[in-house]
């Protein structure tokens, strides 16, 4: 299971959370790098500065956000991969800053790891391996 949350309220982590990863490009303010237990600091799944400023979590242009930030993670497949590969271990939460906790990249980031992480486990049921 994927899961989002953010940061500020992930100062102490439940250890049945599974993987944590911040997926923010800048360290959240105010708080220090050894207050938070990380599995990683995946600033290259972040949206690129351009968008991220562009955005401004402006309500307006979330729609157009989204379209824009899936087209940069379909361009930069291997970023994700600690994240997919940790999915397919177990539970992953993803750590974002945003104060809206419904319109930030993290939302975007979620569904688009389990739109690809959906035909794998479809495919692994329709052709079971042998052994």
């Amino acid at each position: 299971m994927i899961q989002i949350e953010r940061v500020y309220h992930h100062l102490e982590p439940d250890d049945s959370e599974g993987a944590r990863f911040l997926v923010e490009r800048l360290w959240p303010r105010g708080i220090k790098k050894t207050h938070l237990k990380l599995d990683g600091w995946l600033k290259d799944v972040a949206p690129s500065t351009e968008l991220r400023k562009w955005y401004g979590h402006e309500p307006a242009r979330w729609e157009e956000f989204q379209r824009r930030y899936a087209q940069e993670l379909r361009e930069h497949r291997e970023a994700l991969e600690p994240l997919v590969e940790a999915a397919r271990r177990g539970d992953v939460t993803l750590l974002f800053s945003a104060r809206d906790e419904d319109h930030n990249s993290a939302v975007v980031l979620k569904a688009h790891l389990e739109r690809g992480l959906r035909p794998a486990r479809r495919r692994s049921r329709q052709h079971p391996t042998v052994h």
